[in-house]
C-alpha cells in the first residue's frame, strides 16, 4: 500500500495520466507524469483560454503520435525525440542492441518512454521508425503482428559494389525509407521503395568555442576497425602539424596502430557528450578525416560550437558552404591549414563563427523536426499543422533501380 500526498489526478479522455498544468492553453505543455505508461494514445489537451492577462498565442497545435523507435545512434536519435511526441524505447534487462533504452549520456526529454518488449504487445503504436533490418521481425513479434505504418532510417553510406550497391529494404512500396544526406539517396540502389531525405538536425549546443589549446580534436567509432572508412590512417600526416585528441567509442588500440606517441595523440573514450563539447570547444582546430560516412553528428556539432574545422571533402561534406571551414581532397592542403588555424588563433575564430552560422542555417533542430512531423503525418494519415520551412526540403520521391 502506498500513500501518496496529492491534490488531484487529471486523466484526458484515453486514460492517459497527465501532468496538471494551471489555465493551460499549449499542447505541448500537456505531458504524461513520470513512469505514466503509453498504453494508449498520448493525452489530448483541455483548452481553457490563455492564461488572465496574456493575449492567445498563435495555435501551433499537431498531431502527436506514438512512435516506436530503438536507441541505435545517440545523437540522431537524441534530436529525433525533441519532437514533442511520445518515443517508445524498447528496454531489455540486459541494455543490450535491441534494448538499450533511453540514453546515459544525453540528455533526452521525459516523453522519450522506456517500454518493456512484453508490453509493447497492447501499447497503441502509431509509427515505427526502423534503423535496422532485424527490426521488422522485431516489430512483428513484439506488436503481435499488427499492421502499424513503417519508416526506415538509413543512417550509413552504401558499402561494397557502389554505386550499384542494393538496399536491404529495395523493393519494399509499404513503407518509406528516409536517408540523412542526398549523397545517400543518390548512392543507395533502392528500387520500388519510395524514399526522402531528411538531412540532420542538431540541438543548438550554443557558441562556446574558446581554442585555448593548440591542438586538433575528432570525434569517431571504432576508428581501427573502420581504418580507411574514418581516414583513421591519416591521422599520422596530421599529427605533424599539432597533436590530436581523439573522442568516441571504440578507441582502444589506436595509439599503436597509427604508431603515435601520447604527445602527438590521446585518446578521451566514452565520454558523456556535454563534457565532449566542453573538452573540443578547448582545443583550436576540429579535424574530420572521414573518407566515407554520412554528415558526421559530430562534425556538426563541432562547427555549431564554434570550433573551426578542416577536412576532406567528401560525401555530403562536399556540399559544405566554402567559408564553413577548410574541406578539400588535398591532404597536404588540409595539414597546412591545421597548421594555419592552430598558428593564428584570431583566423581560427573568425572561421568557426562562419561554420556555425552555415551549420544552424542548414541542420537547425527546428527544421528536422518539421520534417519529420509532416512525414509522420503522411504515413499515420494525420494531417500535420506545422509547416517546414528550409531551404533543404524533403523531396519524396519513387526512386528506380539503376
Amino acid at each position: 500500500m502506498y500513500s501518496l500526498d496529492m491534490a488531484a489526478v487529471l486523466f484526458d479522455r484515453d486514460g492517459t495520466l497527465i501532468r496538471d498544468v494551471p489555465y493551460n492553453g499549449d499542447p505541448d505543455a500537456v505531458t504524461p507524469m513520470p513512469g505514466a505508461l503509453p498504453r494508449t494514445r498520448p493525452p489530448v489537451p483541455v483548452r481553457c483560454g490563455p492564461r488572465p492577462g496574456r493575449h492567445r498565442r498563435r495555435d501551433t497545435r499537431r498531431h502527436v503520435v506514438n512512435i516506436l523507435v530503438w536507441h541505435v545512434h545517440g545523437a540522431w536519435t537524441t534530436a529525433f525525440v525533441q519532437g514533442g511526441h511520445t518515443y517508445l524505447i524498447p528496454t531489455t534487462p540486459a541494455r543490450g542492441p535491441y534494448g538499450r533504452g533511453r540514453a546515459r549520456t544525453y540528455p533526452w526529454p521525459d516523453n522519450a518512454i522506456e517500454i518493456a518488449p512484453a508490453m509493447l504487445r497492447t501499447a497503441h503504436v502509431d509509427a515505427v521508425v526502423l534503423q535496422r533490418p532485424e527490426e521488422i521481425e522485431l516489430t512483428r513479434r513484439w506488436l503481435g503482428r499488427r499492421r502499424v505504418p513503417a519508416v526506415y532510417v538509413e543512417h550509413h553510406t552504401p558499402k561494397g559494389d557502389v554505386p550499384v550497391t542494393r538496399h536491404p529494404m529495395a523493393d519494399r512500396p509499404d513503407l518509406t525509407l528516409v536517408h540523412v544526406t542526398h549523397f545517400n539517396d543518390l548512392f543507395w540502389s533502392c528500387g520500388d521503395t519510395p524514399t526522402t531525405v531528411i538531412a540532420h538536425g542538431i540541438p543548438d549546443p550554443g557558441h562556446r568555442y574558446l581554442g585555448e589549446l593548440p591542438r586538433l580534436a575528432t570525434a569517431t567509432n571504432a576508428p581501427v576497425r573502420r581504418w580507411r572508412v574514418t581516414g583513421t590512417d591519416l591521422l599520422p600526416r596530421f599529427a605533424a602539424a599539432a597533436p590530436i585528441d581523439v573522442y568516441g567509442m571504440g578507441l582502444d588500440g589506436l595509439a599503436p596502430r597509427v604508431r603515435l606517441n601520447a604527445d602527438r595523440l590521446t585518446c578521451h573514450g566514452d565520454t558523456p557528450q556535454a563534457a565532449m563539447h566542453t573538452e573540443l570547444a578547448r582545443r583550436r582546430v576540429y579535424l574530420h578525416p572521414m573518407r566515407w560516412t554520412s554528415l558526421g553528428l559530430a562534425l556538426l556539432e563541432a562547427m555549431a560550437l564554434g570550433i573551426p574545422v578542416v577536412g576532406l571533402a567528401t560525401t555530403e561534406a562536399a556540399t559544405l558552404p566554402a567559408d564553413a571551414g577548410v574541406f578539400g581532397t588535398d591532404v597536404d592542403m588540409l595539414v597546412d591549414a591545421a597548421r594555419w588555424l592552430c598558428d593564428d588563433p584570431d583566423a581560427a575564430r573568425w572561421l568557426g563563427a562562419r561554420g556555425r552560422a552555415a551549420v544552424l542555417d542548414r541542420h537547425g533542430l527546428a527544421r528536422f523536426l518539421a520534417e519529420w512531423d509532416d512525414l509522420l503525418a503522411r504515413v499515420t494519415g494525420r494531417p500535420a499543422r506545422i509547416p517546414a520551412t528550409t531551404r533543404i526540403p524533403a523531396t519524396t520521391r519513387m526512386e528506380g533501380s539503376p
